[in-house]
C-alpha cells in the first residue's frame, strides 16, 4: 500500500501506533486523538515525523462530527476505527457504560462524518473483536458457526458491531475485524513480561482455556490485502490458524525467554490478583477459540502462523532487562 491518505481513529494505542508505523513511511497517516496539542503528543511518546514518519494528528472528542477533523475524511482512501475504552478495567456501572459508548459514539461520528464527505473514503474498516464469541473449550468459532453468549464482552462487541452496520455509507466499503490478542514489543506483552520477571508465568486458572492470538504484522498485513482486494466486505476474524490453550502459550513463553520455570496462578488467586490491580479475571479466564475462516479462503497467508517463531520476532525486539530481573 503506497501513496493512500489513511485516517486512524484511537490511533495513539499499541495497535494504532503499530499501524502508523507500518504505513507511515510510504503513505500519509492521520491519528484521530483526543490529547490536545503537540506537547500532549511528545508527552506520550508517539510517532511524528520527527521520527521519519508521515503522520499528523488532529484532535478529536469520539462524539462531534467537528471541520477540523472530519475535514481530513474527504478523499481518504482508508478509515480505520480502533477508538474505544479500554477493557483492561473494573467492570463498576460506570466504566461498562463508558466502554459502551466510547465504541458506538465514535463510530457513529465516522459514520455521520463518511455520509458528509463530499468525496467518501474508499474503505472503512471498524474495530472489533474475537472475544464476541462464547467461553468455547469443546469446539472451534468463526464467522459462520460461532454462538454467542449474553455475557458483558459479548453484549459490547455485537453492540459495536451492530452501531457500525447501522452506518449506511453507500459509497464506502466497510468490513468489521474481529481482531484477536495482538502480540507485539508492546500491548498485552508487558504485563505478560512482568509476569516472568516475579516467576508468575505458570498456567493461569486450569490452563486449558483457548488463546486465539494474531501476530501484530499479520494483522497490519490483512489490513493491506483487505483493502487491496476490493470484492470483501462484511466480519472477517483476523487471528493465527493455531490458537493454543493457555497452559501451551505460557510453556512458549518461558522457553523463548530462557526462563525454565513458572509458577502457576489458581484461578482464586487470578480474582484476588483482579481485584487488587483494578481488572477483570475474565480477560485471562475466558476460552477463546477463534478461527480465520473468510480470510484464509480469500488466500491471505499468516506470516507468523505459530507461537514460536511469532514470539522469537516480538521478544527480538525487547530488551532482555524488561523480562528478567538480573
Amino acid at each position: 500500500m503506497k501513496n493512500k491518505r489513511i485516517i486512524i481513529a484511537g490511533g495513539t494505542g499499541f495497535i494504532g501506533q503499530a499501524l502508523a508505523a507500518c504505513f507511515g513511511k510510504e503513505n500519509s497517516i492521520i491519528i484521530l486523538t483526543r490529547h490536545q496539542g503537540q506537547e500532549a503528543v511528545r508527552d506520550q511518546g508517539l510517532l511524528t515525523a520527527r521520527d521519519g514518519y508521515n503522520i499528523t494528528y488532529r484532535h478529536w472528542d469520539g462524539l462531534r462530527v467537528e471541520k477540523n477533523w472530519a475535514s481530513s475524511l474527504d478523499g481518504a482512501d482508508l478509515v480505520i476505527n480502533l477508538a474505544g475504552k479500554s477493557v483492561n478495567c473494573r467492570y463498576t456501572p460506570g466504566n461498562r457504560q463508558e466502554i459502551f459508548d466510547s465504541r458506538t459514539d465514535s463510530t457513529r461520528a465516522i459514520g455521520l462524518a463518511i455520509r458528509d464527505a463530499v468525496t467518501p473514503p474508499k474503505v472503512w474498516i471498524n474495530a472489533a473483536s474475537a472475544t464476541i464469541y462464547r467461553h468455547a473449550e469443546d469446539r472451534p468459532q468463526d464467522e459462520t458457526t460461532g454462538e454467542f453468549h449474553d455475557d458483558f464482552s459479548v453484549q459490547v462487541c455485537r453492540l459495536w458491531e451492530k452501531t457500525f452496520d447501522e452506518q449506511r455509507t453507500p459509497f464506502t466499503r466497510k468490513l468489521a475485524l474481529r481482531i484477536a490478542v495482538t502480540l507485539g514489543d508492546g500491548g498485552v506483552i508487558v504485563p505478560y513480561l512482568n509476569l516472568l520477571k516475579f516467576g508468575l508465568s505458570g498456567q493461569q486458572g486450569s490452563g486449558r482455556q483457548m488463546y486465539s492470538w494474531v501476530h501484530i504484522d499479520d494483522l497490519c498485513r490483512a489490513i493491506t490485502w483487505i483493502y487491496e482486494h476490493e470484492e470483501l466486505e462484511g466480519v472477517f476474524n483476523v487471528c493465527t490458524p493455531h490458537p493454543v490453550p493457555n497452559r501451551v502459550f505460557m510453556t512458549t513463553l518461558r522457553k523463548v525467554t530462557g526462563h525454565r520455570i513458572g509458577l502457576p496462578v489458581t484461578t482464586w488467586m487470578l480474582r484476588l490478583g483482579a481485584l487488587l490491580i483494578g481488572t477483570e479475571p475474565e480477560l485471562l479466564l475466558k476460552s477463546r477459540w477463534v478461527l480465520p475462516t473468510r480470510l484464509e479462503k480469500t488466500g491471505f497467508t499468516f506470516r507468523y502462523p505459530g507461537l514460536e517463531e511469532a514470539l522469537k520476532a516480538v521478544i527480538a525486539k525487547i530488551p532482555r532487562k524488561k523480562y528478567h530481573l538480573f
